[in-house]
């Protein structure tokens, strides 16, 4: 087995591990869900893109790039902003431990 494989399992079960603890690591269910949502769809817009990569001829398999990233960035501000929201929605509709007058 080549060292390229051997690299590609390795970040293939590196991501694997980092998706597993974004998603343990939300706050509460809306979240939970959005970000398992966002997962799926961001595994699928990789392999797609890869698949991309093996598929067209050289010269324009390097085009892809250019669009790839940018939807990529536009999608993680997008999935940060909310989520921040959802957690924001979450802690507002949690009643206070404070006792009322």
């Amino acid at each position: 087995m080549g060292a390229g494989w051997i690299v590609g399992i390795a970040l293939v079960v590196s991501e694997a591990f980092g998706t597993y603890w974004e998603i343990r690591n939300t706050r509460g269910p809306r979240e939970r869900a959005f970000m398992t949502k966002v997962a799926a769809v961001c595994w699928a817009y990789v392999l797609c893109y890869l698949l991309l990569l093996i598929v067209l001829p050289r010269p324009y398999s390097l085009f892809a790039a250019i669009p790839y990233a940018i939807f990529l960035c536009l999608g993680i501000v997008y999935a940060n902003r909310t989520a921040e929201r959802i957690r924001q929605e979450e802690s507002a509709n949690q009643p206070t431990d404070a006792p009322r007058p």
